[in-house]
């Protein structure tokens, strides 16, 4: 059995998110929380709200214990980009893409 945790249109590129999820990836939940307390990228104060969700679904939700909480799966996934026009020379344009993201965690118990 596993708890499920979602955060969507989060305004990050999935690029940059991905990077921070391989470090938590196959950890417990309070290794993973310490990891995102001490890693300098924008998206972890999220990711912490995210885990914290995750481990409260799996112990409301589903009677889990939650000192035996690891993360099975975390992924991402692109959400809609907004598109915004730049002036540019000679009365042109550029478009900016702004990203977004949808963040999923799974967190099951160890045996």
């Amino acid at each position: 059995m596993e708890a499920v945790a979602h955060l969507k249109y989060i305004r990050v590129s999935p690029r940059k998110v991905v990077n921070v999820l391989k470090l938590i990836r196959g950890k417990d939940i309070d290794v993973a929380m310490g990891i995102l307390k001490n890693t300098r990228k924008a998206i972890c104060p999220d990711l912490i709200k995210l885990l914290k969700s995750a481990r409260a679904n799996a112990e409301n939700n589903h009677e889990m214990d939650g000192g035996k909480l690891y993360i099975s799966e975390c992924y991402v996934c692109p959400g809609p980009t907004m598109k915004r026009l730049m002036p540019r020379a000679k009365g042109s344009a550029d478009v900016i893409l702004k990203r977004t993201c949808h963040i999923t965690v799974k967190v099951k118990e160890r045996e």
